[in-house]
């Protein structure tokens, strides 16, 4: 570990971890041999990091958060307090199942509210935004808005992280940006 990070000095830190440049690692958080951590991440109070998970650049890791084996995160991720990954399907204590953990991968910039659940084995597309609570077990598509348990989609969310609306068009502005999308077969695209 030759990068310039800040890590409290309650942090436990095991050899073989990569750590990148201006990430901060705060309070009780424990980062396990083999995962790698991006440049510039704020790893939370009480972050549980497993062994083989990937943060890219600029992720946000609230408190009391465990990112379980199999979890990929990429660049500007922000996962909301005491949200919750799984990495088993069907966990049973007396069945060893370390050889049967499943893929998540959340993409780009999608945030995930506080108290959300990830079921293992989906991806959660660029700039989804997932409600506080939800419980996601499928899919989400990139920019979609998904709420409650089991989590359904109630509509579509800005780069910014406002509600989209859509005119007769199929376009619709954020609020702070002013940039702007379209809705076509179902998906948004930002347009340039």
């Amino acid at each position: 570990m030759d990068s310039n990070f800040f890590a409290h000095n309650s942090a436990v830190i095991d050899e073989g971890s990569t750590i990148g440049n201006g990430t901060k690692i705060w309070h009780f958080s424990h980062i396990m041999t083999g995962c790698t951590i991006g440049d510039n991440c704020n790893i939370g109070q009480n972050v549980v990091v497993s062994p083989g998970v990937t943060l890219g650049n600029n992720v946000k890791v609230q408190n009391n958060v465990s990112i379980y084996t199999g979890v990929i995160c990429e660049d500007d991720v922000f996962l909301g307090p005491s949200m919750v990954f799984t990495n088993v399907i069907n966990p049973r204590s007396a069945v060893n199942r370390k050889s049967e953990y499943m893929k998540t991968l959340v993409k780009r910039s999608a945030t995930i509210g506080a108290n959300a659940t990830i079921v293992c084995g989906i991806t959660l597309g660029e700039y989804c935004f997932i409600g506080a609570g939800a419980v996601v077990t499928k899919d989400v598509k990139p920019y979609a808005l998904v709420v409650g348990n089991p989590a359904r989609q109630i509509g579509w969310m800005s780069e910014f992280g406002h509600r989209l609306e859509f005119d007769q068009n199929s376009v619709a502005v954020c609020p702070e940006s002013g940039q702007k999308y379209r809705l076509d077969n179902e998906n948004v695209f930002r347009l340039k």
